[in-house]
């Protein structure tokens, strides 16, 4: 029998990685470090010549002044993200590889001189050298303070996912690493954990399934 999944990311993507682990045959347990909330923010004076999304939160937190931007249009960070800016209403999506500097590049090929960052509080700044970065904070993401009782009851009996470099900065923060196997969804988010894992891996793609794809081994390994 197979090591279970530690789910630490916030909802609604918690329960989200929850069903396509199980869906794949895995158990899996969310207990997310974050709480995901709206924040207030403003339009720019001028309607904007594209909108950028580096996260998924940010369609789903954007509120109703996203309304006005829905035909303008809209580089997606991944797959994820495009999906709930789809949801959202945009219509007119372009959707990157899961790496801001790829789909920033996207917008240039297409001539986009300057973009609307919708992104949350805590993000990674996106700023090219011919790309004006006009950054609107949309949503914020409260950690806890304390590791969740789900997690911490399970917690050398399983594979601990990261799915940022925050989250990963945190759980290594609350708990000792030494009998924990930690999946991290990239190598940056890796580094951030730290050293000292029992037994620690990034996934080849900054993607949900891949992650999983990662966890799924190492959760056989340590079975």
């Amino acid at each position: 029998m197979s090591r279970p999944l530690l789910v630490l990311r916030p909802e609604p993507g918690a329960s989200a990685t929850v069903a396509a682990a199980r869906a794949s045959g895995l158990e899996a347990i969310a207990a997310p470090l974050f709480t995901i909330r709206p924040l207030g923010w403003s339009l720019p004076d001028d309607p904007p010549e594209a909108v950028l999304m580096t996260s998924a939160n940010a369609a789903r937190h954007g509120g109703r002044l996203m309304d006005g931007l829905k035909d303008v249009p809209l580089y997606a960070v991944g797959e994820a993200t495009a999906g709930e800016a789809r949801r959202a209403g945009f219509r007119r999506i372009v959707t990157g590889d899961g790496n801001a500097e790829s789909i920033v590049a996207l917008a240039r090929r297409d001539g986009v001189r300057a973009l609307l960052h919708l992104a949350g509080r805590e993000h990674r700044d996106v700023m090219p050298d011919d790309i004006r970065i006009d950054l609107r904070i949309v949503y914020g993401a409260d950690a806890v303070e304390a590791l969740p009782n789900a997690a911490r009851t399970m917690l050398t009996d399983a594979v601990v996912l990261l799915h940022s470099p925050r989250a990963a900065r945190l759980f290594a923060s609350l708990v000792d690493p030494t009998d924990v196997a930690i999946a991290a969804i990239s190598p940056a988010a890796l580094t951030a954990a730290g050293p000292g894992w029992r037994i620690a891996e990034a996934a080849e793609r900054p993607t949900d399934a891949s992650l999983l794809a990662v966890a799924a081994k190492l959760c056989n390994q340590q079975a």
